[in-house]
């Protein structure tokens, strides 16, 4: 077993980094950390699937003359990971617009601080 897991080293690599950034989503209590592990996860599931998608020899899917015996690349990962990184880049930049105005609002980047605050603005009349 330990054979094959070092010879899949891309899926290993993406999957040790989708750890990293999950445990940092749910341990971190700052927002701009959880923003941060989120995309380094993210960013796994994009090694990972370009990984499977990758055909060593392998060409482009283009038919092309007398290629009929040609190993043909899936370009559907490709696709599939350059639409997930404009989503991401998208995510990111709407959630840190919302840390921002949290942090206007609040003078904190600590989730607890502000769960805290908020309920005292709540009771104040």
């Amino acid at each position: 077993m330990g054979a094959r897991l070092f010879s899949n080293y891309y899926e290993t690599v993406s999957i040790l980094l989708f750890g990293i950034g999950f445990t940092a989503l749910l341990l971190n209590q700052n927002l701009v950390k959880k923003i941060i592990g989120l995309n380094i996860a993210e960013t796994a599931v994009y090694l990972f699937l370009a990984a499977k998608g990758y055909i060593a020899g392998g060409l482009a899917p283009i038919l092309a003359g007398d290629a009929a015996d040609a190993v043909y690349v899936n370009p559907l990962p490709a696709g599939l990971i350059l639409t997930g990184i404009v989503i991401s880049v998208s995510v990111t930049a709407f959630s840190l617009a919302i840390i921002i105005s949290i942090y206007k609002r609040y003078d904190a980047l600590d989730l607890d601080e502000i769960i805290r605050l908020a309920a005292l603005e709540q009771r104040s009349p």
